[in-house]
């Protein structure tokens, strides 16, 4: 996989991204948490819950401890969802910055068998949770206006993402690339490369039951 980031700004782009969705998590309650979401088939906590278990799991890959499933179990948040979701965006944010060289192995046993270089790694972090942080503004109907920096940064390499038939396997990251308006914005072209449309809006009334489950969202 050939995929460029730029080692002396990708760290400053995933903190972007993740304190993008801390401001979105933080708006979370209660009377929220069933609510679906644009991951097919997560509640509002279904959702929650992967993005607490991958940011402890890129941080233990960041610290070389990877290849322990425990840090990637999804975990049961109850009421203190919020509070969690904000201690591992600073656990996953700390271990991000100790990283000392682009070429450290980092261990994601969901992605390969075989480790990503820290640059990729934080990488293929940073993309997630920008799109993340739009899934929980879209459960919420919160409007979401990302930086302008960061899409513009991303953008390209996410156009230049493979999407044939692995994006349809189990586990895979994201759903395959859907056709963007010619008037699209550039944040809503890099949702529609992933497989998200940037007009999906929940069902009025609509609840989705069920528990976290222990895949990468699509």
């Amino acid at each position: 996989m050939r995929i460029d980031f730029d080692w002396t700004t990708i760290r400053d782009l995933d903190t972007r991204a993740v304190r993008l969705s801390v401001e979105q998590v933080d708006a979370v309650t209660t009377a929220d948490v069933d609510r679906p979401t644009p991951c097919t088939g997560w509640s509002v906590a279904d959702l929650l819950g992967h993005l607490v278990a991958q940011h402890r799991g890129f941080a233990a890959a960041a610290a070389g401890r990877g290849d322990d499933p425990a840090p990637w179990t999804v975990p049961h948040l109850g009421d203190a969802a919020v509070e969690q979701y904000r201690a591992a965006a600073d656990e996953v944010l700390a271990a991000f910055a100790a990283v000392d060289a682009p070429d450290r192995p980092f261990h994601l046993p969901e992605i390969a068998p075989t480790p990503f270089p820290a640059v990729l790694a934080i990488g293929f972090h940073t993309i997630d949770y920008l799109v993340h942080a739009w899934d929980v503004a879209a459960a919420l109907e919160r409007e979401f206006t990302p930086d302008e920096a960061l899409v513009d940064a991303l953008l390209p390499v996410v156009l230049a993402l493979p999407d044939g038939a692995e994006r349809t396997a189990p586990g895979s990251p994201f759903a395959p690339g859907l056709p963007a308006r010619d008037d699209a914005s550039p944040f809503a072209r890099l949702l529609s490369a992933l497989g998200r449309s940037p007009e999906w809006r929940p069902a009025a009334g609509a609840r989705t039951p069920g528990q976290a489950q222990e895949t990468r969202a699509r």
